[in-house]
């Protein structure tokens, strides 16, 4: 059995949420089927007051033994790195991080701001807030970058605002039976598995990509979302095509651009005003270009694409 726990710092609890409508496997089938032992969790812990603390304190101390340390939210580090902002069963949340994650064999960080910093950490970051071993693209974060749990391993990270429930899921699932070893993750500590592929992966939209034929308002069921409204579906790792959001859709497929939310700069552009569902361009071409296609060949490409677009191309058609 896997003593697992999760805590939660500068949060808005998105990514419980999301959690407990997993589904493969789901929460219950993570403490019946895999033999977690879920020590406690924001949301379905019962411990309150001195009895949580005897917990946190059994487990900082060695007297229990931590598998898995789930943590959600950001680390937050305000007022002049103190962290008594974020205070939690009498200590700042940052304390308990530091001294669980010392004592842990698996550290996984769940959601944006976990991983990154997400929102709380965008300019000007009055919180001060950190991501456990990244702020944004930089490597470090509240732990530092050579940080690795007692299992050998730095933090897993499983980004996105909020995760997927089934990433989450899966990885616990990989860490508690003792399969650790078939994750290998990339360089920004995501799991392969999920972070390789593109959102565009499975887009029901790439024949409009293909054809340089843009969507022009949210909710259309013809036209890509790249072109005009901002998705950054082409550049974002993730599997949300593959790996539908409650076995059905995702926000390409819904006529929502990808934002991105898998990514360490997540929110792109600071969300200055007319940026963020918008494609910023110069000289019309897109700012940010698919990953792996330069400018050049993106601008020969698409000539190509639009000059040879079928008129079914154009047709409203049912892509969800």
């Amino acid at each position: 059995m896997a003593n697992l726990l999760w805590l939660q710092g500068g949060a808005c609890s998105g990514n419980t949420m999301s959690f407990l409508n997993a589904e493969e496997p789901s929460a219950c089938d993570l403490v019946t089927d895999f033999g977690i032992n879920v020590l406690w969790h924001p949301s379905l812990g019962l411990e309150l007051g001195d009895n949580l603390k005897k917990l946190l304190n059994a487990l900082t101390s060695g007297q229990m033994p931590l598998d898995i340390f789930v943590f959600e939210g950001t680390v937050v580090n305000a007022p002049n790195g103190t962290g008594e902002w974020n205070r939690f069963a009498g200590r700042a949340m940052r304390d308990w991080v530091s001294d669980l994650c010392k004592v842990a064999n698996f550290v996984v960080a769940v959601g944006d701001c976990a991983t990154w910093g997400g929102i709380p950490a965008t300019a000007p970051n009055p919180s001060e807030s950190q991501g456990l071993q990244f702020l944004k693209r930089d490597q470090g974060g509240f732990l530092g970058k050579d940080y690795k749990s007692k299992a050998g391993l730095p933090v897993i990270n499983i980004p996105g605002c909020p995760a997927h429930p089934d990433w989450i899921t899966q990885i616990v699932v990989a860490v508690a039976t003792g399969r650790a070893g078939d994750l290998t993750l990339d360089e920004f500590q995501r799991p392969k598995t999920f972070f390789t592929s593109f959102t565009q992966t499975g887009c029901t939209r790439n024949m409009h990509f293909a054809y340089k034929v843009s969507a022009t308002e949210f909710g259309q069921r013809k036209g890509c979302l790249f072109y005009d409204l901002g998705c950054r579906g082409p550049m974002t790792h993730s599997p949300c095509n593959r790996v539908l959001w409650n076995r059905q859709s995702s926000k390409t497929r819904a006529g929502m651009p990808c934002m991105g939310c898998t990514e360490p700069e997540f929110p792109f552009f600071d969300l200055a005003p007319g940026t963020v569902f918008k494609t910023q361009t110069v000289m019309g071409v897109p700012k940010d270009m698919p990953s792996g296609v330069d400018k050049t060949g993106y601008i020969k490409l698409t000539a190509a694409a639009k000059a040879a677009s079928p008129r079914w191309a154009e047709e409203d058609i049912f892509v969800v």
